[in-house]
C-alpha cells in the first residue's frame, strides 16, 4: 500500500506538469454549462423538456462528457504511451509490479472525473439554480457503474494499442457514438426516439442519470446493462492486456 501511495503521488506530480486532461476534466463540462446558461432560451422551459428547463435536462449529458473524456481519451493515451516508451516493461523487471502503475493512473483519472462532476453540480446549483438529482443514490450508483464501464472500454483500447496515437484512434470508435447517444453533441430530447432508446442502454447510462435526476429513478434493467458492460469490459481488458 505504501508503494502504491508513492507511485500515485509521483504520477500526480507528472500529470500536473502536463495538465491538459486534468483541466479539461475539471473545467470543460462546467464551462460548457456556463456558456449555455448565458443563453436566456436555454434557461427557460421547453416543449421538448416538459417540467424542466433545457439547461437542467442537459446536465446529465455534461456528466457523460466528463466520464468519456477521462475514460476514453486520457487513460488510454497515458497507458499506451507508457507501453510505447518501455516504462511498463522496465517496471516488470523491478520488485514493483507494473499493475501498481496502472492502478495509480486509474486512481488519478477517476478522482479527476469525480471532481469534474462535483464542480459541475455545485456550479450548476449556485449559479444557475439547477436542481440536484431527486434520487441521489440512484444517481450515484449509475455514476459508479457508468464510470467503471467507460474506463473498462478505455482499458481495452489501451490493451491492444502499441502507441498513444493508436490508442486514441481505437478509443474514438467508442467515444464518438457515446458522446452522440449521450446528448453531448445534440440534446437527447431533439434526437429521434429510436436513437434515444438505443442511448438509454449505452454506457455511461445517460438515461439512468436522467431518470435519477428527474425523479422517476433509474430502472433496474438500465443498471443491470451498465453492470454487465462494466464487468465485461474489465474482463476483456484483463485478457487482452500486454505489458509490452
Amino acid at each position: 500500500m505504501r508503494t502504491l501511495t508513492k507511485i500515485t503521488l509521483t504520477e500526480t506530480k507528472l500529470a500536473l506538469r502536463s495538465p491538459a486532461f486534468v483541466i479539461s476534466g475539471l473545467v470543460l463540462p462546467t464551462a460548457i454549462m456556463a456558456v449555455l446558461g448565458a443563453i436566456p432560451a436555454i434557461r427557460t422551459e421547453s416543449k421538448d423538456t416538459p417540467g424542466m428547463r433545457f439547461l437542467d435536462a442537459w446536465v446529465p449529458s455534461m456528466v457523460v462528457l466528463t466520464i468519456a473524456m477521462m475514460g476514453l481519451q486520457s487513460i488510454p493515451g497515458i497507458i499506451a504511451t507508457y507501453r510505447e516508451q518501455g516504462i511498463l516493461r522496465r517496471f516488470a523487471t523491478t520488485p514493483v509490479h507494473p499493475a501498481k502503475l496502472l492502478v495509480a493512473q486509474l486512481i488519478i483519472n477517476v478522482t479527476v472525473t469525480i471532481g469534474g462532476v462535483g464542480v459541475l453540480l455545485v456550479a450548476g446549483t449556485v449559479f444557475f439554480d439547477v436542481p440536484g438529482p431527486r434520487h441521489p443514490l440512484g444517481f450515484l450508483l449509475t455514476f459508479v457503474l457508468g464510470t467503471a464501464a467507460i474506463f473498462g472500454l478505455g482499458l481495452i483500447a489501451a490493451s491492444v494499442a502499441k502507441t498513444s496515437r493508436a490508442a486514441g484512434g481505437i478509443a474514438m470508435i467508442a467515444y464518438l457514438p457515446i458522446m452522440f447517444l449521450g446528448g453531448v453533441y445534440l440534446p437527447r430530447p431533439l434526437l429521434p426516439e429510436a436513437i434515444q432508446n438505443i442511448g438509454a442502454y449505452i454506457p455511461p447510462g445517460v438515461k439512468a442519470l436522467e431518470d435519477a435526476w428527474t425523479g422517476s429513478g433509474a430502472q433496474p434493467l438500465q443498471l443491470a446493462v451498465l453492470a454487465a458492460f462494466a464487468v465485461g469490459s474489465c474482463v476483456v481488458a484483463t485478457k487482452l492486456f500486454r505489458w509490452e
